[in-house]
């Protein structure tokens, strides 16, 4: 049995934000030209990622804290898996899955897209998650006014710029 303190030090150690599922996330995003707050204190919950023009609110779910342990371990249900805890690690985790459907449903109410991607889901499947994402951004804001379109757009003059005045073009065309 671990000491009070021992566990106090465990546990304090445990980061809340900058997680590596969502590290990796971000940066998928980031990469493919998506800007985006992150850990916005101003929405219920504070989201590890928010589009606050398309009002999307993306949320990176640990498995244990968050109730999906059980479907890693091979586990038929949660209520298997919380069997096996301790009464204040099974109300923990029940808090934990019942203050993520509030704040999820407090968020839909007021007009915002609630994405939850578990950690695992993150780290196995990081491509359809970032699909999924990019689905529901173009949902919301038509790819016209996407700045992204205009990103690819002013790379694209570039490259064609490149192609036709660049010197080793030229002497290739004579």
């Amino acid at each position: 049995m671990r000491s009070k303190d021992m566990t106090h030090k465990i546990m304090s150690s445990i980061k809340q934000k900058d997680t590596e599922p969502e590290l990796l996330l971000r940066k998928a995003l980031w990469m493919r030209g998506f800007r985006f707050r992150k850990n916005y204190r101003k929405l219920p919950g504070k989201p590890d990622i928010v589009f606050t023009r398309a009002k999307i609110a993306i949320f990176c779910d640990g498995d244990f804290w968050h109730g999906h342990n059980w479907a890693l371990r091979g586990l038929s249900s949660l209520e298997e898996e919380l069997s096996g805890y301790s009464d204040f690690w099974r109300e923990k985790i029940l808090h934990n899955i019942e203050r993520d459907k509030t704040v999820t449903d407090v968020l839909e109410k007021d007009g915002w897209k609630v994405m939850r991607f578990y950690e695992s889901d993150i780290r196995s499947k990081l491509d359809s998650c970032i699909e999924s994402i990019i689905q529901a951004y173009f949902c919301r804001i038509p790819p016209q006014a996407h700045h992204y379109v205009q990103w690819l757009k002013a790379r694209a003059s570039e490259l064609i710029r490149c192609l036709f005045f660049c010197p080793l073009a030229a002497k290739e065309r004579r």
